[in-house]
Formats: structure tokens, C-alpha cells, sequence
């Protein structure tokens, strides 16, 4: 057996299937045999030795992989895409076209294995093939970054096979079926030539010379333009095959949050926002994103509605409702930058303001950062619970960001004491135990109180605490979040996150 590893360097797999337009924002996956030989061809050509190792040599070993049909066993991957106007040039002016760039996200630390069971190759060619894996440096597009290897042995299962058929007879399962360009075989490809030149006398004369070759290496080897420019509808030393590929190999981008069903027509608590920008706002900066995303959907309901909610405000609500307006609660990504905001209001939302809300698409500062907002769901809390944490329900929660206490401190009422009446007054069970944390962390950064922006940008606002405090509260039972206590805690301080 051979196979061959890819590693995918860049995260990113581009490669626009044959006849398909760019626009259509398709991926070739998996990579084709067919572009895999060529990619080798082109390596031999600018990087390989040809005195060490000459054409007739890489001929033979290009023709023992068109011999068989390779299998796959392909990482997990998820089918996205930009979108970006560039300018065309049409006539003595550039215009500006909508350009759809396709490609295919892929973890750097997975590999892609191609396997082709019925080769064995001598050592002389397995040299050859080493060589030119070390010199390959993307597969695809250019941007294709690739790290690729021979494997000595390969024992896994491939998970895409050669096959016109959906179901696997073998497991029962559903796949997908893809086609393939693959290499014809020396042999075939005579053939297929012979046969075509006879029944084609004319346009094999005009043909013949320059886009149908004698040569097998020389048809494998022929630029797209010179096969286009002939009229060929595909390569002529290419066959199409049927690959079936596992269900949702190349899915679109997972869907963030769940649908709701529309039987269910309960309240409306809670919408979540993407950022997208650079940089991203880290979340040491909460407290000033979450105040922006306030202002930013007032201003919405405002301009939309003529009024704005005190929902949104806070402002004018009765002392036994001093919680039930929104929380404006920024989330942060594996890096510690925050990439989305949960708007979440206990008291839930009405139908034309979050129509109104819904509209809000960018974030901007005076400074001049601004970010894209992009409107991803609405619903009660418990939908978003397998998208963000803060949704989530435990025993055990601890601070992601620091806690500030919302009354001065006085003799016996110290930071535990006002957590449990905190509690008490939001119906919460008593905590079992408050401990206090040295640091914690933002993506892979240790942080403490002091790394955070700690207070609110209004001015007069009495602040009991500048300090603030780290903290793991555990409860005697799950409560379901999210959970934000002490001051600023409706725009991001005092959040807390649930433990497993």
C-alpha cells in the first residue's frame, strides 16, 4: 500500500471543481487524483533534479498511481467563504464585480490521507516521491499551504471510496456522492486516443498535434488554457469517477443557534449578535463593549420606534424590577477577543423592539474602531445553551470577569456577604461556598482584577469598588444562566461562567 499525508498549514484548502465558475462558491473535496499528479508534475518541473531523477523516471512512478483509484480518509471540515467586490476591468473602466472566494476550513492538526491500496512502489520511486512531497507547497489554489508526506504504513479505514451508490451496504450508512477528475492509465489513455483520432479525422488534424499528444505524461501535463483554448470540455487524459463521501464531509458553517420551533411560542428573552472586525475587542474590555451595545440598540429602538424601552435603558423601572431589564454580555472566542454579544433580558423582549434591535449591524467607537454586527437568533435563554457558555446551567460558577462589589463595605459585610444577598434578592439559592480566585484566565492569558477595565464611562456614578474580585460560587443545586452579579454587571462585569 501507499498513501500519502497532507496537512493543510494554513487552515485552508482552495480549489474551484473543473466547470464549475469561481462564483459558484464550490470546493473540490476531497482533492482529486487528477490535481494531485499535477501538482507532482509541477514540483518536478521547478524544484527536482532531472539529471538524479529524468522524466521517464517520473513517468513511471505517475503511472503506477493512474493504475488504481485511491481512497481518502478525510479530517473533519467545514465548507466556507468570503465575499469581496474587486475591480474587472471592462472596456477603459474598472468596475466593481461581487467575487465569491470558496475554500474549505480545516484543523491544522489533522491530516488528509490519500491511500492507494494495490500500489507498491520500488525504492528508487519511493525516493522520487519523497522528493517531490518535500518540494510541494500548496495543492489547489495558492493560498493552499500544504505540508505532505509519504507514510510507511497506514492501518486506518478510509472513509471515502470510489462508489456511485449513497449507501454504504457495508455500515448502512447514507454518504454523498462526488465526482472525481481522475488520471487515466497509460494504457487507456492509447486507447481512448486512437479511437477518438478515427472517429474524429478532421478535428483529430487540427487537434492531434498540440492538445491530444501521443505522450501519456505529455496529455497528464497540459495547461487548463491550452485545453480550454482547444474546446476540450475536460482534460482528455482525465476520466470522471464517483467518490461516496461520509454525510456532511464539507457541511456549511454549523448553524450557531438552534432553530426554534415554531409550535413553541414562548417569550422572546434573549438575541445574540456576531462581531466580525479587526482587531476584535478583548475581553478585558468588556464593561466598554457591553456599554457601546447598549447605546447602539437604544438608538435602534429609538430611531425605528420613536421610544425607547426601559427594558433597554434600565431607567424609570420599579424597585422589584431592577433586574429584569437587559444584560448586555460580550463573549470571547479561544484567543480571549470578543466575537459575540448576548443580549439577554429576563423580562423578555417586544415584538417591534426586537424587530428594532434586530437592525443593529456595526459597533463604533470615537477612536475610530469599528465592527461588523451580524443578527444570528433570538429566543428563550435555553436555545443558546450549546452555542455560549453563559447559557449554560451548574452548581459551579466562576468569574470571567471580576465582580464588583455594589454596596460599600462595612463590618460583617464583606464581598461573601453581599454575594448571598445578591442572591437573595434575585430568588437565587443561598451559595455553599464563595471562594476567592488569584487569577483567571482569557484565552491563555492569566488576568487579574487589575487587567480588567473596571468602570462604567458615566459620569457622577457612585463606584463602591474600584478593586474588584475573582470568585468560584458554588450552589447547592444547578441553576441555569446566565449568571452576572455587582455593579456593571448588565454590561459584562460580575460575569461568571459554568463548571463542569
Amino acid at each position: 500500500m501507499l498513501a500519502i499525508g497532507f496537512r493543510f498549514s494554513g487552515g485552508r484548502y482552495h480549489a474551484t471543481p473543473w466547470g464549475r465558475h469561481v462564483n459558484e462558491a464550490d470546493v473540490e473535496w476531497p482533492p482529486s487524483p487528477w490535481r494531485i499528479l499535477r501538482a507532482l508534475i509541477a514540483v518536478w518541473h521547478r524544484k527536482i533534479d532531472r539529471e538524479v531523477y529524468p522524466l521517464a523516471k517520473l513517468e513511471g512512478l505517475l503511472a503506477q498511481l493512474a493504475e488504481s483509484l485511491p481512497s481518502y480518509r478525510l479530517p473533519a471540515a467545514v465548507h466556507s467563504h468570503v465575499r469581496h467586490y474587486m475591480p474587472v476591468r471592462e472596456g477603459a473602466k474598472d468596475k466593481n464585480t461581487l467575487i465569491f472566494d470558496a475554500f474549505v476550513r480545516i484543523s491544522l492538526e489533522e491530516e488528509l490521507i490519500v491511500a492507494w491500496p494495490d500500489v507498491s512502489l520500488d525504492e528508487e520511486l519511493k525516493q522520487l516521491l519523497d522528493e517531490l512531497l518535500n518540494g510541494l507547497a500548496y495543492l489547489g489554489r495558492a493560498e493552499s499551504w500544504v505540508e505532505a508526506r509519504r507514510l510507511e504504513a497506514w492501518a486506518g479505514v478510509p472513509d471515502c471510496v470510489p462508489g456511485d451508490a449513497a449507501l454504504d451496504v457495508t455500515t448502512g450508512e447514507m454518504g454523498e456522492v462526488v465526482p472525481l477528475f481522475c488520471p487515466q492509465s497509460p494504457s487507456d489513455y492509447q486507447v481512448f486516443r486512437n479511437q477518438w483520432q478515427e472517429a474524429n479525422p478532421a478535428r483529430g488534424k487540427k487537434k492531434a498535434g498540440g492538445f491530444l499528444p501521443a505522450s501519456w505524461l505529455e496529455a497528464v501535463s497540459l495547461e487548463t488554457s491550452q485545453l480550454q483554448a482547444a474546446g476540450w470540455s475536460q482534460p482528455p487524459a482525465a476520466r470522471r469517477v464517483f467518490y461516496r463521501r461520509p454525510s456532511g464531509a464539507l457541511k456549511p458553517a454549523a448553524a450557531t443557534v438552534a432553530i426554534r420551533s415554531r409550535k413553541r411560542q414562548t417569550a422572546v428573552t434573549t438575541v445574540r449578535f456576531a462581531l466580525y472586525g479587526r482587531p476584535l475587542p478583548r475581553l478585558e474590555d468588556a464593561v466598554k463593549i457591553g456599554e457601546l451595545a447598549r447605546v447602539a440598540l437604544m438608538h435602534m429602538t429609538d430611531r425605528h420606534l420613536g421610544q425607547v424601552t426601559p427594558l433597554l435603558s434600565g431607567h424609570d423601572l420599579p424597585e422589584t424590577n431592577r433586574h429584569h431589564h437587559a444584560f448586555f454580555l460580550p463573549e470571547c472566542n479561544a484567543q480571549g477577543r470578543i466575537d459575540h454579544l448576548l443580549i439577554h433580558a429576563p423580562g423578555g423582549f417586544g415584538a417591534d423592539h426586537l424587530r428594532a434591535m434586530q437592525k443593529l449591524n456595526r459597533l463604533f467607537t470615537r477612536d475610530g474602531n469599528e465592527w461588523q454586527v451580524i443578527y444570528e437568533g433570538a429566543g428563550e435563554v435555553g436555545i443558546f445553551s450549546d452555542v455560549c457558555c453563559y447559557a449554560g446551567s451548574s452548581s459551579i460558577w466562576r468569574s470571567i470577569t471580576p465582580y464588583m462589589r455594589p454596596w460599600h463595605i462595612k463590618n460583617k459585610f464583606g464581598v461573601k456577604e453581599q454575594i448571598l444577598r445578591e442572591c437573595r434578592l434575585r430568588g437565587l439559592p443561598e451559595p455553599v461556598q464563595i471562594r476567592q480566585l488569584n487569577e483567571v484566565f482569557v484565552g491563555n492569558v492569566p488576568r487579574r482584577p487589575v487587567h480588567f477595565h473596571r468602570f462604567r464611562s458615566k459620569r457622577g456614578l457612585v463606584q463602591p469598588d474600584t478593586q474588584g474580585s475573582l470568585l468560584e460560587i458554588v450552589f447547592p443545586e444547578q441553576i441555569s444562566g446566565p449568571l452576572a452579579l455587582g455593579f456593571a454587571c448588565h454590561f459584562g462585569l460580575g460575569l461568571f461562567t459554568p463548571q463542569k
